[in-house]
């Protein structure tokens, strides 16, 4: 089954060398390796973008973990809430 066009960039990630279950981790110590994968990752601003627009809950996407990307999302919100009042 072919993967959808605007995936394609995913082919490209340091992901592509690791097991799943190394961005799923159970603890902090889990998210530091994933994140060092990520770290020189040429798609980490992507897959950040994509987790960030999909609303994924769980893993480390971009370098980021749940926690962050929360945090991300919340501060876009009150940016543009911010742009709104204006």
């Amino acid at each position: 089954m072919d993967e959808p066009a605007q995936l394609h960039w995913m082919k490209d990630g340091n992901c592509r060398f690791y097991p799943p279950a190394a961005f799923f981790p159970s603890d902090g110590v889990g998210v530091d390796a994933a994140r060092k994968i990520c770290a020189d990752c040429p798609v980490a601003a992507r897959c950040l973008e994509y987790a960030l627009t999909e609303r994924i809950d769980h893993g480390v996407w971009g370098g980021t973990s749940e926690r962050e990307r929360r945090r991300i999302l919340k501060r876009r919100r009150q940016e543009a809430a911010a742009h709104v009042s204006v």
